[in-house]
């Protein structure tokens, strides 16, 4: 796999602003560059950045209806209605499900919460879910990370006495469902000064609010910041201005004192004595919580995430760790079947996306293997199988690329889509698959740039082995936690040699374990490149080569600085 490097040296305005910000804040103007390209110019906001603190979340009432919200809800708590806290069967919606249940059920026990069923029920507020809460009497419905569609189904259960309150960060259409309140920083008329919160991100928001009117304490809300780090990881949000705040003190609660539920899952993962951080979420915690949703249903996610004892939950855990494994074989043997399609596909070379139909294809299965796809192929996917009559599916982008527009551009083709920039879902009749096809290739190829279909590196600075000390290395790490609009910084140096003991490693030989130089300073860097073994052979003809990585902590030797090297190119 070659990759292209991609560098674009900050603008000599730019650098004058980094040179001024690394001096206020004491640090080395190659981290003030990385500040200034993440759009932060000034010391107070870097300070706010570097630190951020709970008290700096915005006043959820700027939220358009959520005054709205919290009243409905006060109501149906005076008057004792039965309320149902309704969500998707993914991380964003169980994690928030779990959170508005767990929060309100600590004052009003005439609670419960409802999971749809992803191959009886499908997508969002379903008639079915209705008819559930009529027969059991609920008057009021929170639902979380859906609903915002639902135009149909939320008038059905209107004409049934039930009240919906909206928490959906999902792009809304022009035509809102009749709902007592929609929370939706998406909106059009939106006045909330953040658009980007998760599904779960929004119920925090609502429970926020709910709590000042109350007279209940933040601090109050803090244990339920684990399950916010787990969905805006997850659900690839930008980890910037409040997500950064959520995810950060998030990351804090769930290192320091998980939720029940949470530390089973951690538990199970091996996580236990390690420092947990966003990709551990997005590798090994979300991928758990999500497989109970594709294999078997939801709900049991919401069990474990809400569940108060350590044994029951860890039993729990275990059920769905098997889902996963479950999951992993299915993802496995799909990826296989789907990539031997694309190899069959004429004309691969000119097309700029990627659009396969299966209808045998596991519908719990079919989003992962959207995203391997993108990561092969580095094009827009859209895998869909057969549901009944319908195609069904999910929708994967590559960095930068919009594909919920791309999408929104064949609605007509379409019974249902929804969803946000890089993942999206969607249905139509199985006779427009060919016709969609067509005209999702002809918007991706219209819009698409050269750099993003292929594979890209994108590198932040150019520095020498001299600049990374550990002051540098303590400041790099408050840059953390990393995700959308805040990767983590990868950089470049020129002309290294080998120092006479680089090796490779693993079973089957396939990484190198690097001991570098270069010829301006005497450190002698320690690196590893994971699956570049290909490269060893020239590394030991002792001529230079050039390298991009991150800077990461050995985790064997805590302290201790070890490049992770993501490309190598020879001189």
């Amino acid at each position: 796999m070659t990759h292209k490097w991609n560098y674009q040296p900050i603008t000599p305005e730019q650098a004058e602003t980094s040179q001024k910000l690394a001096q206020e804040l004491g640090i080395s103007p190659i981290l003030g560059g990385l500040l200034v390209k993440r759009g932060i110019t000034k010391a107070q906001d870097a300070k706010k950045f570097f630190r951020p603190q709970l008290p700096d979340l915005h006043d959820p009432f700027l939220m358009k209806d959520m005054d709205l919200a919290v009243e409905r809800l006060n109501k149906a708590m005076g008057k004792k209605e039965r309320i149902l806290i309704y969500g998707d069967y993914d991380v964003d919606g169980t994690t928030a499900v779990s959170l508005v249940y767990k929060f309100i059920q600590q004052f009003y026990s005439n609670i419960d919460y409802y999971i749809p069923d992803r191959y009886n029920e499908g997508y969002g507020v379903s008639t079915k879910g209705i008819d559930y809460a009529a027969e059991n009497g609920v008057g009021l419905i929170i639902v979380l990370d859906c609903g915002i569609k639902a135009v149909e189904e939320i008038t059905y259960a209107k004409e049934k006495g039930i009240d919906f309150i909206i928490c959906d960060h999902h792009v809304p259409d022009d035509v809102l469902p009749p709902a007592a309140a929609i929370l939706n920083a998406k909106r059009l008329d939106n006045t909330y000064p953040y658009e980007h919160l998760s599904g779960c991100g929004v119920g925090f928001k609502f429970m926020q609010a709910f709590a000042i009117s109350n007279g209940i304490e933040f601090h109050h809300l803090i244990p339920l910041l684990d399950l916010v780090a787990v969905s805006i990881a997850s659900d690839i949000v930008p980890i910037m201005g409040e997500n950064r705040i959520l995810a950060f003190h998030g990351l804090k609660q769930l290192n320091s004192n998980p939720s029940v539920g949470l530390k089973a899952i951690i538990d199970v993962c091996g996580l236990t004595e390690k420092d947990i951080t966003v990709s551990d979420i997005v590798f090994k915690i979300g991928p758990r919580i999500n497989a109970s949703g594709r294999i078997q249903n939801g709900k049991e996610a919401v069990d474990l995430l809400t569940e108060k004892d350590f044994s029951t939950a860890l039993e729990k855990a275990n059920q769905i760790n098997q889902y996963n494994e479950t999951r992993k074989d299915l993802d496995k043997s799909m990826t296989e079947e789907a990539n031997q399609i694309v190899a069959e596909l004429e004309g691969l070379a000119d097309r700029r996306s990627i659009v396969l139909y299966n209808e045998d294809w596991h519908k719990g299965v079919i989003g992962i293997v959207a995203s391997r796809l993108t990561e092969i192929y580095y094009r827009p996917a859209v895998v869909l199988t057969r549901t009944d009559d319908m195609a069904t599916g999910s929708a994967r982008s590559v960095s930068g690329f919009d594909v919920y527009k791309a999408i929104e551009y064949c609605r007509d083709l379409l019974e249902n889509f929804g969803g946000h920039t890089y993942a999206a879902g969607l249905s139509m009749k199985v006779e427009n698959v060919t016709a969609f096809t067509e005209r999702f290739e002809e918007f991706v190829s219209q819009n698409i740039l050269p750099e993003q279909t292929s594979a890209l590196i994108n590198i932040d600075a150019e520095i020498d082995f001299r600049d990374i000390n550990p002051k540098f290395f303590s400041d790099l790490k408050k840059f953390n936690p990393y995700g959308p609009d805040n990767p983590k910084p990868i950089f470049c140096t020129h002309n290294v040699y080998d120092y006479g003991t680089s090796k490779v490693v693993g079973r089957d030989q396939e990484h190198i374990k690097l001991e570098l130089v270069d010829n301006k300073s005497n450190n002698v860097m320690n690196g590893i490149a994971f699956g570049q073994s290909s490269h060893v052979r020239f590394i030991k003809t002792k001529r230079s080569f050039d390298i991009c990585y991150s800077i990461e902590e050995n985790t064997h030797k805590r302290g201790e600085v070890q490049l992770q090297i993501e490309d190598i190119k020879p001189n």
